[in-house]
């Protein structure tokens, strides 16, 4: 069933444990996240980011997508979740990932997500609290949960970039909220985007644990959520190069770290480059073990950009020779049939495996059923 990510939320406050939310660029990823989540009855979050719905919407160049691109592409990220995730016997939500502007919001919403992100924290506060609040009064009217963010995060993921993080405030996490009236709020307090983290990242759960604490103490509800969370495993890097790949400096956040950060108020783990990563990697093992599709019509293209491009990790960088299976779900063949089967396997060995450590294993009945419209009623009572 598709759910806005209040209930999803509440249900990780309650019962003190975190929810993973699973960047997906296909319509191959997003029904791999959702199988695995119901393998282990979890509830599930998919995020689109804002140039995920560009690629989807057919702009291989996804960072200059238009708003026309990010609506087509958002419409099509909504019907592979629809396909996938309606009947499904755990909650699902689509979840936007660092909406740019207003936009981008409104056709996110518009093709079907069920929650959405508007990235301000790049302004300064008071421009930030008022687009988020903008925001919120357009996407609470519909049932739609949203996501701000406050403080920088350092690293590079898609259009968001910094040299350097500037740390969340406690004080002023706690008048966002009282501000924007956001449901959860993402923090910077050590998580960084992308492959290259930096060794010995420390993550500074002092500041989510005083940000919790003040929202308790002043009665409001927000969970706080964190980005830049991928865990970059040594094991598929060092795959990946020794099937041709040159990745360097690829470093990720400490798994006991994140983990200990769910006690501290974290109840969202964003997480995107993992996945990356393991599908890369068994689209070069797939070349590897099957030379033949080096030279296949459909699929060789593939194999071209992999030879090309030893240093990227993005799939999205070597998938645009079949944009029909990435944004239709189309196989024409065995062999994109056997592209599909690297999508979906490389999904299910990550995010399987953060499913257990983030402890939402079995956690799907404690989440409230609510739908769209009931959540946009119970907005409109509590006045937001």
């Amino acid at each position: 069933m598709l759910l806005p990510l209040r209930p999803v939320l509440e249900a990780t406050q309650k019962y003190a444990y975190a929810q993973g939310a699973f960047n997906v660029n296909a319509v191959a990823q997003a029904k791999a996240v959702i199988e695995v989540h119901e393998m282990f009855r979890s509830p599930a979050i998919l995020q689109g980011a804002d140039l995920a719905n560009a690629f989807m919407g057919g702009r291989v160049d996804f960072a200059h997508g238009t708003v026309e691109d990010k609506q087509k592409g958002a419409k099509n990220i909504g019907d592979a979740v629809k396909k996938y995730g309606a009947d499904s016997p755990v909650p699902v939500v689509l979840h936007l990932d660092h909406g740019r502007d207003f936009e981008s919001v409104k056709a996110a919403i518009a093709g079907g997500y069920t929650s959405v992100m508007i990235d301000g924290s790049s302004l300064p506060f008071e421009q930030n609290a008022e687009l988020t609040r903008e925001v919120v009064k357009y996407a609470h009217e519909r049932g739609v949960t949203v996501e701000g963010e406050l403080g920088v995060l350092a690293g590079v993921e898609d259009h968001v970039s910094s040299a350097f993080s500037t740390y969340t405030n406690p004080l002023d996490a706690v008048e966002f909220f009282k501000k924007t009236r956001v449901d959860c709020l993402a923090i910077s307090y050590g998580t960084m985007h992308g492959a290259a983290k930096g060794k010995n990242v420390r993550l500074r759960t002092e500041i989510a644990t005083a940000v919790s604490e003040c929202l308790l103490h002043e009665g409001i509800f927000g969970v706080l959520v964190s980005h830049g969370s991928s865990t970059v495993p040594k094991y598929i890097v060092e795959e990946i190069n020794a099937l041709g790949g040159r990745l360097t400096g690829t470093e990720g956040i400490a798994l006991p770290q994140l983990k200990a950060a769910i006690g501290c108020g974290i109840g969202k783990i964003n997480v995107d480059t993992d996945i990356r990563l393991a599908v890369t990697r068994n689209l070069r093992e797939l070349f590897a073990a099957r030379p033949e599709l080096r030279e296949s019509a459909g699929v060789g293209k593939i194999y071209t950009l992999l030879q090309q491009k030893p240093e990227q990790f993005d799939p999205r960088v070597f998938l645009p020779p079949i944009m029909d299976t990435v944004m239709y779900g189309v196989i024409p063949d065995e062999e994109t049939a056997a592209v599909v089967r690297c999508i979906e396997q490389g999904v299910h060995e990550v995010v399987g495996t953060l499913i257990v450590e983030f402890k939402s294993v079995g956690k799907a009945p404690l989440v409230e059923r609510v739908g769209l419209e009931e959540m946009a009623q119970r907005y409109r009572e509590a006045g937001i």
